[in-house]
């Protein structure tokens, strides 16, 4: 088996609009990270995949090598069938790119098997583990970020969104992890992507972005969620500048019942419960007579004295250098994305 004709290591183009993408990986691989927008065709499954390791490590590469082909064997016709309804469905029929992890056996034996077919195909140098390290130097490398901070309740998310808005170029982190960041943040516990996948998203929006503009995102922890940021976008965040947002205790207020004011009782007492210990018994009983009593904002007051105190521990723990302070009180979220956006 030769190896494809055409080759590419991993860049701007993977994410162009309408290319084919494959990943031949198995399905656990692919479910836990893929590249945004690849179709999975997985030679593999993930019981055969085990099969086939076992046998590797048990008898040998020859050994292995003939089970896998027992198991494509019945699979090579459907496999170009998929392949060539994808092709074909392309507005412009460009070569179908091919992946496995590290650019191995699996995507070469499909690469080998589109072209044999008549299908042109781009296997990609490197595999999935390329594509993972060519995002880990983007995020390494991203010096245009602008930050927007500020304490629980100033209306941060709101004020990216309106910057969106004004074509502004966002980041929204939270909406990409699908949690806003606290114990409050995912009420019906809705399961968020791996961090993995929650990275290559990330990575594959700012790939879209002019970064000799700035792109806004909003101040965040290591984690949000059950979702970790990947390190080397984490540190350069942290190198970045940030606009501290400042807003009175009551417009604070104002911000967190509205974005909590539909949410049922009984799951932000489970939210409540979740910061018992660090909260303290007794606040956290007052917050949850203040719930059952249909006084939210008496609620979301004690929250604040929790979430005020993290706000200043992290900040003592993570100083930064360029710090610029916002005076949004008395005015709306579009005024202070006016405002930001007018700063470059």
């Amino acid at each position: 088996m030769k190896e494809p004709t055409h080759q590419a290591d991993p860049g701007d183009w993977i994410y162009a609009a309408g290319r084919v993408i494959l990943d031949t990986r198995s399905p656990g691989e692919f479910e836990k990270g893929h590249i945004p927008g690849a179709t999975p065709l997985p030679i593999f499954e993930d019981d055969e995949r085990a099969v086939i390791g076992t046998l590797y490590k048990q008898q040998g590469k020859p050994a292995a090598v003939e089970k896998g082909l027992e198991f494509v064997g019945p699979k090579m016709g459907e496999l170009v069938r998929l392949a060539r309804a994808l092709f074909e469905a392309q507005e412009n029929r460009e070569p179908i790119i091919v992946h496995c992890w590290r650019g191995g056996m699996r995507s070469g034996a499909v690469a080998w098997l589109l072209e044999t077919a008549g299908l042109p195909v781009v296997k990609l140098i490197g595999g999935y583990k390329a594509y993972r390290g060519w995002a880990r130097k983007d995020f390494e490398s991203i010096a245009c970020l602008r930050v927007v901070g500020g304490m629980t309740g100033v209306g941060k998310t709101k004020v990216l969104h309106a910057l969106q808005n004004t074509s502004a170029q966002v980041l929204d982190l939270e909406g990409i992890a699908g949690h806003l960041g606290s114990a409050f943040g995912n009420l019906e516990r809705i399961p968020q992507p791996s961090s993995e996948q929650f990275a290559n998203d990330c990575h594959r929006i700012l790939k879209g972005f002019d970064w000799s503009l700035p792109v806004w995102t909003e101040n965040e922890s290591r984690a949000i969620g059950t979702v970790h940021l990947p390190q080397e976008f984490f540190d350069s965040m942290r190198a970045s500048p940030v606009w501290v947002l400042e807003r009175t205790q009551e417009e604070r207020l104002d911000v967190l019942c509205e974005v909590y004011g539909t949410a049922s009782t009984e799951l932000l007492e489970a939210a409540f419960e979740r910061i018992r210990e660090k909260l303290g018994g007794l606040r956290c009983q007052q917050a949850i007579d203040a719930l059952r009593n249909d006084d939210l904002r008496a609620a979301a007051a004690i929250g604040l004295v929790y979430y005020d105190k993290l706000y200043d521990h992290t900040q003592q723990r993570y100083p930064r250098e360029d710090n610029y302070t916002v005076d949004g009180k008395g005015k709306t979220h579009e005024e202070i994305a006016q405002y930001l956006q007018a700063l470059d």
